[in-house]
């Protein structure tokens, strides 16, 4: 399995940033790894927009979905085919951001590797392809302030305060269920404010331990997908 992940994902990213650093030799590192992410990024658009859509759509009909929930909590097999029907008439598939979101996470772990394993400046011969040319120099040094072979808290803190709006955005607000006494009776709204607050500290910290190009990555990635979301809401003109 590793082997056909690194055959298939990881080797063909890697010999495509070293691709792009030899032909922006001009580029420091940095701006090369922003540009490979938003052209990676923008390669999986449309199954970013696909999973966008389902989940705006799925939000929708929520209200619903409780009512039925709440009419046959004592009758699952029909509470089951009722959310079934709800589904076929508004026309959503439930498992359509489930299977785009799967297809994206080989690559996107991939991508995240890539940049996590790279060496930089230093390119491994060994992983090059025939056609492969390895650049005479790379330059490190992103817009000539950030040394990102290194540790950065700058960009360690982008990544942090990045990931919290991209995940404030892109998740819902759960308002507490009425009658739940703790957040164990309600699982829903205690994994949202964990995701909130938790996760960015969570990225926070692991960008300052490793180099600043994976925290480069975080934060180009983080803000393209706060883009795109903005963008899809706004193109279906929900709040």
């Amino acid at each position: 399995m590793a082997s056909f992940f690194h055959t298939l994902f990881y080797q063909p990213l890697y010999n495509g940033l070293i691709l792009l650093m030899d032909a922006l030799p001009w580029f420091d590192a940095g701006i090369i790894i922003i540009l490979f992410t938003l052209i990676i990024k923008l390669a999986l658009f449309p199954l970013s927009k696909k999973a966008v859509v389902a989940q705006i759509e799925m939000k929708k009909i929520e209200p619903e979905l409780k009512k039925i929930k709440e009419k046959y909590k004592d009758d699952s097999p029909e509470q089951a085919r009722r959310t079934m029907a709800l589904y076929k008439e508004r026309k959503i598939n439930p498992f359509s951001s489930l299977v785009t979101t799967l297809i994206q996470l080989p690559i996107i772990f991939a991508l995240y590797f890539v940049f996590l394993r790279s060496g930089l400046p230093t390119v491994d011969q060994g992983l090059l392809y025939s056609f492969t040319t390895s650049p005479h120099l790379i330059d490190m040094n992103f817009l000539g302030l950030i040394n990102i072979a290194n540790k950065s808290i700058i960009l360690a803190v982008l990544a942090g305060v990045s990931s919290f709006f991209q995940i404030r955005f892109s998740m819902p607000v759960y308002k507490k269920t009425e009658g739940a006494q703790s957040f164990r009776d309600d699982l829903s709204r205690s994994m949202n404010l964990q995701m909130r607050y938790i996760f960015p500290v969570i990225i926070f910290f692991i960008s300052l331990n490793i180099s600043g190009a994976v925290a480069l990555y975080w934060v180009t990635s983080n803000i393209f997908t706060l883009a795109q979301e903005f963008f899809i809401r706004k193109k279906l003109k929900v709040a």
